[in-house]
C-alpha cells in the first residue's frame, strides 16, 4: 500500500524532531538547507521542506539507520515517505 502525501508530512515532521534532538545533526541539516532555527516551526508545513528533511536524511546511510532504530521504523520507510511527497517520486532513466 502506497503512503499518502499526509503521512509522509508527518513522518518527515519526526524525522526533523530525531535530527533536532542532536546539536551536530540539526547544524549539519540547516548548513545544508541554509534554514535558520527561527523558521523551522514555519516551514515544517512546506511539502518541499519536508522533502528537503528527509533527503538530507537518506543522504547518510548510518544517520538514516540510526533514525529508523530509533524511531521504531523499516529502513525503507524514508523513500516510501520520499515517494509520497510533491517532487519525491523517483526518476527511471531508462
Amino acid at each position: 500500500m502506497a503512503m499518502t502525501q499526509s503521512a509522509a508530512e508527518v513522518l518527515a515532521a519526526q524525522f526533523l524532531g530525531w535530527l533536532a534532538q542532536d546539536h551536530a545533526r540539526i547544524a549539519a541539516f540547516l548548513a545544508a538547507t541554509g534554514t535558520v532555527p527561527g523558521n523551522l516551526r514555519d516551514r515544517v508545513q512546506d511539502p518541499v521542506f519536508l522533502l528537503a528533511v528527509i533527503e538530507f536524511l537518506m543522504s547518510d546511510e548510518a544517520m538514516l539507520l540510526d533514525c529508523c532504530a530509533d524511531l521504531d521504523l523499516p529502513p525503507e520507510t524514508p523513500e516510501q515517505a520520499r515517494s509520497a511527497l510533491p517532487g519525491g517520486a523517483q526518476i527511471h532513466w531508462t
